[in-house]
């Protein structure tokens, strides 16, 4: 099975995609791990949605309420964000000034909502 055409970006081609630098890449993905982490401690300092995050480098895991986890990883070599959810795994790349998913061309913040949602039934959103 041909691998291969299944890492092809749906988004436009003639966006401006990735980073000039490794330092671009990391401050702006440091930055979708800082703003998780920062919404997760509002919600539970709300008592809206009881989580724990543990954070060692690049990798954040979400532990959620009904044991399940989300996983935020950064993958430098690839200049990527990855997602891993119960529903399934993905790949978001910077493209024309968002994060977007290397299959569907979602923006990396639905992808995450919609996880969210999925395993928590939660309305809550790091979107807003």
């Amino acid at each position: 099975m041909d691998r291969t055409r299944n890492l092809e970006c749906t988004v436009p081609s003639d966006q401006t995609s990735g980073f000039a630098s490794e330092r671009d890449y990391l401050e702006a993905a440091h930055a979708v791990l800082a703003r998780i982490e920062n919404r997760l401690d509002a919600w539970l300092d709300a008592d809206e949605l009881d989580t724990d995050a543990r954070r060692t480098g690049g990798l954040l895991e979400i532990s959620l309420p009904d044991r399940s986890q989300l996983i935020v990883n950064l993958q430098p070599p690839l200049q990527e964000i990855w997602l891993a959810a119960r529903a399934g795994g993905h790949h978001f790349h910077w493209v024309g000034g968002d994060w977007l998913d290397t299959k569907t061309g979602q923006r990396f913040w639905t992808v995450l909502d919609a996880a969210l949602r999925a395993q928590t039934g939660s309305g809550l959103s790091f979107d807003s």
